[in-house]
């Protein structure tokens, strides 16, 4: 469990990382769920990322539905964090969950990929949104941490699997 506080250290041993989230509640109505990489030796939390963010909703009384990429939440070359869920609910029954995965953070020749894949509840429209982002981070020091945060108040709960995967 993390309430946004504890960052999440990496290191060599894998080629991949991937985190599950599941059931992240928001203590706070109306507030996004997202994540930000810290080079080694870095300091902040503010690694330049470039993504692309594509999203599929239903209302949850079954009308509603449609599918589209979303500019707006995309990043250009940014330091800010990717949001993951936006406007969360923080009811009893609303959560979050999903997989980001991170491949070869360890390099230190090439920029670092990830997808993530996640669904949740969203705020003001009551529907359920599953969202695809893909992106990198431009830089080739290692990464070797990433914080996982809501942009107002804390986690309420939830759980944050890591694994690691070689490919060798």
């Amino acid at each position: 469990f993390l309430d946004g506080t504890d960052d999440v250290v990496m290191d060599s041993t894998f080629d991949i990382y991937e985190w599950r989230f599941v059931n992240i509640h928001a203590a706070t109505n109306s507030t996004f769920f997202g994540f930000q990489f810290n080079a080694a030796g870095g300091s902040g939390f503010n690694e330049t990322m470039t993504t692309s963010h594509w999203k599929a909703e239903f209302n949850e009384s079954g009308s509603g539905a449609a599918a589209n990429y979303t500019t707006s939440h995309d990043l250009a070359q940014a330091t800010t964090f990717q949001k993951l869920g936006y406007d969360l609910e923080n009811e009893a029954d609303d959560n979050l969950s999903g997989v980001l995965t991170l491949y070869d953070a360890s390099s230190t020749t090439y920029s670092k990929n990830f997808i993530a894949n996640i669904t949740y509840n969203h705020h003001s429209s009551k529907y359920t949104q599953s969202v695809w982002i893909t992106g990198y981070v431009n830089t080739t020091s290692a990464i070797d941490e990433i914080r996982f945060a809501m942009d107002s108040g804390n986690i309420d709960y939830g759980i944050i699997h890591m694994y690691g995967v070689n490919h060798a």
